[in-house]
């Protein structure tokens, strides 16, 4: 039971801000986005024992995810097709494939050296710049920077060596195919 316990809190730790995020860009209200990350925490955490397979847990929490925003629109805007509203903000957003991309990494983050995954946590998950991420830690600039950059590169061998990514000519990614994740 603690181990489990353990573990719902880590999931909670790993995954809230980037599902935030993920709320954000498809409800306007920060505040609005904020009850809705509430709200699927609290599934997820008393639905985890449902899940059967422990490594597809993050495609079943934005799953549960995209169910509360639409559930939040049929609440406060019960006139407007859904359908269309969501996919209006998925098409505004930036970069869609990167960032579902983005979310295969979150697993790994956790598996980076305690170092590298604090600064990479504090970079790239909670948005901080690399001048708070030295601050916080008690590192100079560079080698705040350097712990950054040193923890996307384990992120980066590590998604090549599972995953065929296709970049535009901008260096964007266009499309990816995963195959040994």
């Amino acid at each position: 039971m603690t181990e489990n316990k353990e573990i719902d809190t880590q999931l909670w730790k790993e995954y809230r801000s980037a599902l935030f995020r993920f709320i954000l860009t498809r409800v306007d209200d920060p505040a609005m986005a904020e009850d809705i990350v509430q709200d699927v925490l609290i599934k997820v955490y008393e639905q985890l024992n449902t899940l059967k397979d422990r490594e597809k847990i993050l495609p079943w929490m934005y799953q549960i995810t995209r169910n509360a925003i639409v559930d939040h629109y049929r609440k406060y805007r019960p006139t407007e097709d859904i359908d269309k509203v969501v996919l209006i903000k998925e098409t505004h957003t930036e970069d869609n494939v990167a960032k579902e991309l983005a979310q295969c990494l979150l697993p790994w983050v956790s598996q980076l050296p305690p170092n590298y995954r604090q600064a990479v946590t504090m970079s790239e998950l909670d948005g901080l710049t690399q001048q708070e991420v030295a601050q916080r830690q008690g590192l100079s600039v560079s080698g705040a920077k350097s712990r950054v950059q040193r923890g996307r590169k384990l992120l980066k061998k590590r998604l090549m060596a599972c995953c065929r990514i296709e970049l535009d000519r901008q260096g964007n990614v266009f499309n990816y195919e995963c195959e040994n994740c």
